[in-house]
């Protein structure tokens, strides 16, 4: 429609005039209203949207190289990459050309063109580049923001995330701010975006590696900036809530989880290089429920960052000693790391964070807990199989947030007392020293230990010798003499094994650092947290014992009772269920159903269905899984993973 309204400049330029002359109040109100206009355009907030750097490259491909012999990697890439941004001219586009694109990098070009030529022209888009490790990828999304006239109100934002995307993040930087055609569309768009991502860094490295390699980078771009000549435009640093304790970062309060995402130090580098900085978070899942579940705790979140004034923001600050002592904080650094990468790449660690698949958990969320694979064929389930937040909930669950604590006890050891100087000394070591004891004042090896025991043979062998227990003897060794060959019991039992030599000394390191945040009501919740894993524990007993009763049945659609064993083992009780109703039906068509003259007296009385078997076996298993999730639901929430 001609009339339609796109922009809001004009609006927002009246009100501020008629603001000028008006009464304090009125002015007030007119200047706020201003504000939230400019702030959200004609939206509720601004446009993200994300592409992987495979797809932008097989987009580019069909331009740069369609007879798929150039390398995108390569310098003759990056030749050819320059060449095309120099040469390209808009065109025009409408919604019948996204409507027939079947690029899913170029649809999500085609759709931020038409949002801003008919829904809002003012707002800018981000857009997030995921496993973004070339300059090439880049400067692909460049051209196409160009191609459709869109590159002065689109974002192009890296997202640092990964192992290897942290670890050369720092000269993907200086490659990237080094290419002209970049620096000048910077110079358009008035900043510099970039995204991290502190969720599958933390699962990759460790929490806490996580979050040091995440400062140095955000440091290398104030660095880039500076030596590319970029000073006058804006650093944005979008640092993604991510994970640690729960779904919040750092749990000891809101000052913390500032300064845990974007350090002080991070923040000193570009203030001294007189460069802007517009740094982001999100409150993601059930945490940005807490923080903003009423009015009055939304605008007690948004004060204390609005109040907050770290000591980064001045120049002149002191450095903290842990970025001074570089000899003894990189060594910590890199120890933990390493410590963290063994767990990572360890046979048993993946095999007892996936033993029970993702059974431990509820399903929230609209992504999947879990990658795509054959569920049938998928005995053993590859950690990389899980996404993040999943894994990092399944840690918790089991009893002890390996990354998290996992090697920051190691890391001293054999220095101890020059670490502990250091940690006590350092305002971003005492914060680290605060993450570990929330973490540890909640884990529990011996809880770990024992999900193993529920694989063990010998204790379900163990269980009929007293006699008292003749109900469940026969359950008891069909148990045992299935789990013979099952591998869990052992793997617990190493893992607990690695992590109580790791505790030991961490719980020699603390012993030299004062308590910043001691909580009087932690043993209690120590308890709290073992009575509840000792109830679910049981009600996995119960579930056990309750499928190896449920009497023999046929094979039915490739299914056997030996695979409805394992759903129950690994907590994919629904399917086992759903396999148990199918080979013992409770319902049936009845003779009378049909119209039928010919007379019949079966079935008769000796004909009943299984409803025995569903009461006693299917449905004491689903009520003691749904139980189970209850409590899940109390430990999370413990830990702060809300939602």
């Amino acid at each position: 429609h001609p009339d339609k309204l796109v922009s809001l400049s004009a609006v927002i330029s009246e009100l501020e005039a008629e603001a000028r002359h008006a009464e304090d109040d009125i002015a007030r109100t007119l200047l706020v209203t201003a504000s939230a206009m400019r702030a959200d355009g004609l939206g509720m907030g601004w446009i993200h949207f994300r592409v992987n750097s495979s797809q932008l490259q097989n987009a580019i491909r069909r331009r740069i190289d369609p007879e798929g012999r150039l390398d995108l990697a390569s310098q003759a890439a990056l030749v050819r990459m320059r060449e095309m941004l120099a040469e390209v001219k808009p065109l025009r586009t409408n919604f019948a050309a996204l409507a027939i694109e079947n690029s899913t990098a170029i649809r999500q070009f085609l759709a931020m063109a038409q949002i801003l030529r008919h829904i809002d022209g003012d707002i800018p888009i981000r857009m997030l580049v995921a496993e973004c490790e070339q300059p090439t990828t880049v400067l692909a999304a460049l051209y196409f923001a160009k191609l459709f006239g869109i590159e002065d109100k689109v974002d192009v934002s890296p997202l640092f995330e990964t192992e290897s995307a942290l670890e050369h993040g720092g000269r993907f930087l200086d490659a990237l701010l080094a290419e002209e055609a970049y620096r000048d569309y910077a110079k358009v768009r008035g900043r510099v975006a970039i995204q991290c991502g502190f969720s599958d860094a933390g699962r990759f490295v460790g929490q806490i590696p996580a979050a040091l390699a995440i400062e140095r980078l955000h440091g290398r771009l104030a660095e880039a900036m500076s030596a590319n000549g970029l000073g006058g435009v804006s650093a944005l640093i979008f640092n993604t809530g991510g994970e640690s304790m729960g779904r919040g970062c750092h749990p000891s309060g809101i000052e913390d989880r500032i300064d845990w995402q974007m350090a002080p130090w991070a923040r000193r580098r570009f203030v001294r290089s007189g460069i802007k900085l517009e740094p982001e978070v999100s409150f993601q899942g059930g945490d940005g429920y807490l923080y903003f579940g009423s009015p009055e705790l939304a605008q007690a979140t948004l004060t204390r960052f609005a109040e907050h004034d770290p000591a980064g923001a001045d120049s002149a600050a002191p450095t903290d000693p842990f970025y001074r002592r570089t000899d003894l904080s990189l060594d910590f650094y890199r120890a933990i790391r390493r410590v963290q990468q063994r767990h990572l790449s360890s046979a048993t660690y993946s095999r007892a964070v996936t033993a029970f698949g993702l059974g431990l958990l509820n399903d929230t969320g609209s992504r999947k807990a879990r990658r795509q694979s054959d569920l049938a064929a998928d005995r053993k389930m590859s950690l990389r199989q899980i996404r993040a937040i999943p894994h990092n909930a399944v840690l918790q669950q089991l009893g002890y947030p390996v990354n998290v604590i996992a090697g920051f006890g190691t890391a001293a050891d054999g220095n101890i007392e020059e670490i502990a100087a250091l940690l006590r000394e350092s305002a971003r070591g005492r914060q680290m020293v605060r993450l570990v004891r929330a973490a540890n004042a909640l884990a529990s090896i011996k809880t770990e230990s024992a999900f193993g025991e529920l694989f063990n043979s010998a204790y379900w062998a163990s269980r009929p010798y007293r006699g008292d227990e003749p109900h469940i003897a026969g359950a008891c060794l069909a148990l045992a003499e299935y789990l013979t060959t099952d591998d869990r019991a052992g793997v617990f039992r190493r893992l607990a094994s690695r992590l109580r030599v790791d505790a030991l000394k961490l719980h020699r390191l603390l012993d030299l650092l004062p308590d910043d945040s001691p909580l009087p009501e932690r043993e209690h919740m120590r308890r709290t947290m073992g009575v509840l894993q000792a109830i679910r524990l049981a009600l996995f007993q119960h579930m056990f014992m309750r499928v190896v009763m449920v009497p023999a049945f046929s094979r039915a659609n490739d299914i056997s009772r030996e695979d409805v064993l394992e759903m129950v083992f690994t907590l994919r009780i629904d399917d086992a269920l759903a396999q148990l109703r199918r080979a013992f039906p409770t319902s049936f068509p009845e003779v009378d159903d049909f119209s039928v003259n010919e007379p019949s007296e079966y079935p008769d009385s000796g004909a009943s269905g299984y409803s025995v078997i569903r009461t006693e076996y299917v449905d004491r298993i689903e009520q003691a899984y749904h139980l189970s999730l209850q409590i899940t639901t109390a430990i999370a929430n413990a830990f702060g993973a809300h939602g």
